[in-house]
């Protein structure tokens, strides 16, 4: 019988039960071979040869797959219907060949389908086909520019710049996005403005707001109200002035549906309503794809099948009635220019089935399948029918008019299901007004404005006018700058320039974030000052490599190499001319000529002007030193040219610290402490660095102490530490101090090897704790060394039972999340998060770990194993405990090291 082969156990699983005992059903985990990550794997002398390897960990499955080649001579490869699937069917294939499991006899065929599912997957076992071969070359010649990119410019990175770690062609544009946003939120002057609204009543009593649009007879432009004396003069020019209806126009309009979820849209979306990683998104829907409850998720496409379509309304009809069911299907085309691999929208593999007919354990599935379900029901409903009102108030001198707006909803259409998500505040008002008639009086509303004038005031940067009579609000306002990019907010932006494709999203945004140049801060990417650094240093001496415009460029090429429209190799030659010149003239240049380079193109953000006039660069520490950038495994940072006489260092990011620079006064050997910004933050230091005092006092302020706040007393409180609590009843001191991981107790015994630390949860203890409850920290942390308390310490997430019985849950580490399952305790993979963690990878966690704490690992392994059991049964190998990166395989190669 055929060996049909797919990326995943879990894919392979379903498909095993559509097909049954005629076919054996394996998984290549993911991709079994890659570029090895040494120098020379792309060889551009030789025509571009690239040498694969395969992984220690994919060693087993190839052999697994080759065992069942000796037994059924037909190989299907069945893997996901797009490039980097095509991709790892043509390895899988080139590897069998090389090994010599595919004979000349054995029947090798391609099959793709858009869902697991009975229907979808009998269906391509009927069309097999061939390897597409541009697809496969469109693949080899991204993943040669990768590398050639990476093992190339990285180095230079490396060299130039201590502590870049890396830099790849779409990752580096990326980057370059979310840093120029920061210098342009860094740029940014607010601009005051004021608004002015009143309160008013219909002759029936019922109370809407209206506001100034008109003032002394002309239109009121954003900035024509620029400080509290011009809106006070305006609130009482409103207030002294009866007003009427002059005018109530109400304008049908319509709202059609969004278009059904593409890969980018989804993770839009996902990001908006539930604040879920790129990352995370592609996960959950991974794990859906595979279970056969949606279709291929990594699409560029928003057609829908025409049985989809059918289904799809007569689910609708079912559950809303026919009112809702559009005269004909609603059709929707891919505008973007470079849409490829253009498979069917991402969509319910059954439309009558919501997220509670299905049963769906993990909490991010069954909240992005709910998703998907009402997206695609939406975008064939009827549009949604609405009435918008403008209702223009007047005074009967003409010199003051105000506005009120709002809207009805006449027929909730697709509404009555789903809402798209915005990115960005609806500057509209979109209230529903009372019943309004022209040449109705307006008078003002004895309720009045109060509550929301004491609101705007109880803001410090806020605030707010009143009339007499309470109905008339002025409320002060200012420009904001641009947002911070939101992962949704990105991947909207590169999907309009063309940067890279919706599959690679979200291993791009992670890949940045792994290599600390992007933090995550509220769901809002900031850069660090690394990241800052490496964009800098590539757009002074690759700028066209981090271009938009170039990089866009090149995918439409690569596009037409998948189209067979060009040849892979003409399209490396002509890259790699131009990028391995580039890579020359700059591996020449010294340090210090890159940081000048630098230190001029940052000017504008790191030296702004100051308030004084005086130079910008002068050292404001010592007076006498140039501020320089400089570079350190940290990053980037600021420093005088006076070190080591002159330690003055402030980081790049924000505005210029050195307002918070200053002498708090002098100790009583007559020494300066001066409060001084650092890399890592601000600190206090006492004195000067000398030949005979190189390293002068240094204490870091803790957290939760605002430099603003500090005193000088406060300052030699922090240069005093260690504090001396007291002498321990059973000999030694017990000192209080602030350390890396936060406040502490310390303590050792005259019998011990090694001091005793227990940590203190408020700063405060450092300079407060007595001696009875330091003895008694210090007494629990010695009866239990290895916990952080006596008290059991509470899971971040419970997954459910072992199939061996005992309960398996996702606890928080000292050194990040693991899995814990009795006595095994398995780590995360780095860049896992905790809700990313789904009970199947939760069980090959700890089968990897289990052998090396004695477990038996039967039961764990079984839900691991492909469903070919004849296969794996004749094959020692397939017995094996996993490894370790095996174990990270589903979540790392099946669900998503394709992006």
């Amino acid at each position: 019988m055929p060996v049909v082969v797919v990326e995943s156990p879990a894919k392979a699983k379903t498909i095993n039960k559509y097909l049954g005992s005629d076919y054996t059903v394996l998984a290549s985990y993911g991709h079994v071979r890659d570029l090895p990550a040494k120098d020379g794997s792309v060889d551009p002398e030789d025509g571009f040869a690239m040498t694969w390897e395969i992984g220690n960990d994919s060693k087993k499955h190839v052999a697994a797959i080759a065992e069942a080649l000796k037994h059924d001579n037909a190989l299907i490869l069945a893997t996901d219907p797009d490039r980097e699937g095509e991709a790892i069917s043509w390895h899988l294939r080139e590897a069998l060949t090389k090994r010599r499991s595919i004979r000349k006899d054995t029947a090798v065929s391609r099959v793709t389908f858009n869902a697991i599912t009975k229907a979808a997957v009998t269906e391509a076992m009927k069309n097999p086909r061939d390897i597409d071969a541009p697809l496969v070359e469109a693949y080899l010649a991204r993943r040669a520019l990768d590398y050639l990119v990476g093992f190339n410019l990285s180095p230079v990175l490396w060299r130039k710049l201590p502590g870049a770690r890396s830099a790849g062609r779409v990752q580096s544009v990326c980057l370059r996005l979310i840093v120029e946003r920061e210098m342009e939120i860094e740029a940014f002057r607010a601009r005051e403005y004021w608004q002015v609204k009143a309160l008013l009543t219909t002759p029936r009593g019922q109370e809407y707001e209206a506001r100034l649009t008109t003032l002394a007879g002309r239109k009121l432009e954003r900035y024509d109200l620029e400080n509290a004396t011009q809106a006070e003069l305006a609130v009482q020019a409103v207030a002294s002035r009866k007003l009427k209806v002059l005018s109530v126009e109400a304008k049908p309009s319509s709202r059609n549906p969004s278009a059904p979820f593409m890969t980018s849209t989804l993770q839009q979306e996902a990001s908006r309503k539930f604040g879920m990683g790129a990352r995370a998104c592609m996960n959950a829907a991974q794990r859906l794809y595979e279970a056969g409850h949606i279709t291929y998720m990594r699409t560029d496409g928003i057609d829908m099948a025409a049985e989809a379509v059918t289904a799809c309304r007569e689910a609708i009809a079912d559950r809303f009635g026919k009112d809702y069911v559009p005269a004909s299907p609603r059709i929707y085309k891919n505008k973007a220019k470079n849409a490829q691999e253009a498979h069917e929208c991402i969509r319910p593999t059954e439309m009558s089935k919501d997220a509670s007919a299905l049963s769906l354990r993990e909490d991010d599935q069954r909240k992005l399948y709910d998703l998907i379900w009402k997206r695609t029901l939406a975008c064939q409903m009827e549009a949604a029918r609405l009435e918008r009102t403008t209702v223009e108030i007047g005074s009967d001198d003409g010199q003051v008019g105000l506005r009120a707006t709002g809207q009805v909803v006449l027929f909730d259409g697709f509404l009555k299901i789903y809402e798209e998500g915005r990115d960005d505040v609806d500057s509209d008002d979109d209230r529903r007004l009372p019943q309004i008639s022209s040449g109705d009086a307006a008078p003002f509303a004895k309720s009045g404005l109060k509550g929301q004038h004491d609101k705007a005031v109880e803001g410090e940067t806020r605030a707010a006018v009143l009339s007499d009579n309470s109905a008339v609000l002025g409320t002060q306002s200012f420009t904001q700058p641009p947002p911070r990019y939101t992962e949704a907010t990105l991947v909207k932006k590169m999907e309009e320039l063309g940067i890279g494709r919706p599959s690679t999203y979200a291993s791009v945004i992670g890949t940045i974030q792994d290599r600390e140049y992007v933090r995550k801060e509220q769901n809002r990417l900031i850069p660090e000052d690394k990241g800052r650094i490496v964009t800098i240093f590539l757009l002074n001496f690759f700028k066209r490599y981090v271009e938009y415009d170039f990089t866009a460029a090149l995918e439409d090429e690569l596009d037409d190499v998948s189209a067979g429209g060009m040849d892979y190799k003409a399209l490396l030659a002509k890259f790699w001319k131009d990028f391995s010149a580039a890579i020359s003239e700059t591996s020449e240049l010294r340090i210090s000529e890159v940081l000048d380079v630098l230190d001029d193109a940052l000017a504008p953000q790191l030296y702004p002007p100051r308030e004084d006039g005086s130079d910008p660069r002068q050292c404001p520490l010592c007076g006498a030193g140039q501020l320089h950038l400089k570079t350190s495994r940290s990053g980037g940072f600021v420093g005088c040219s006076n070190y080591p006489e002159c330690r003055y260092t402030r980081p790049i990011g924000g505005e210029a610290a050195e307002a918070g620079d200053r002498v708090l006064g002098m100790d009583d050997e007559g020494n300066e402490i001066s409060l001084r910004s650092g890399r890592f933050g601000p600190y206090v230091q006492r004195g000067e660095a000398t030949p005979e005092v190189p390293k002068p006092d240094r204490a870091s302020l803790p957290k939760g102490w605002q430099a603003d706040e500090l005193t000088l007393e406060k300052a030699l409180t922090l240069l005093s530490l260690p504090r001396v609590v007291g002498d321990h009843p059973e000999g030694g001191a017990i000192a209080a101090n602030f350390g890396r991981f936060g406040p502490y107790l310390m303590h050792q015994l005259p019998d011990e090897a090694k001091p005793v630390y227990a940590n203190l949860k408020d700063p405060a203890d450092v300079f407060e704790i007595g001696m009875n409850r330091a003895v008694e920290l210090l007494a629990a942390k010695r009866a239990n060394p290895g916990g952080r308390s006596r008290a059991a310490a509470k899971p971040l997430r419970e997954m459910g039972d072992h199939p061996e019985g005992g309960p398996i849950a996702v606890m928080e580490g000292r050194y990040g999340p693991y899995v814990k399952w009795e006595k095994v305790n398995a780590t995360l993979p780095k860049g896992t998060e905790p809700a990313d963690v789904t009970m199947e990878m939760a069980l090959e966690l700890i089968a990897a770990k289990a052998p090396a704490k004695g477990k038996k690992k039967a039961a764990a392994k079984s839900t691991a194993k492909t469903p070919a059991k004849k296969t794996a049964a004749k094959k020692a190998p397939a017995k094996k405990a996993p490894a370790k990166t095996a174990a990270a395989a589903p979540a790392k190669k099946a669900a998503g090291k394709k992006a």
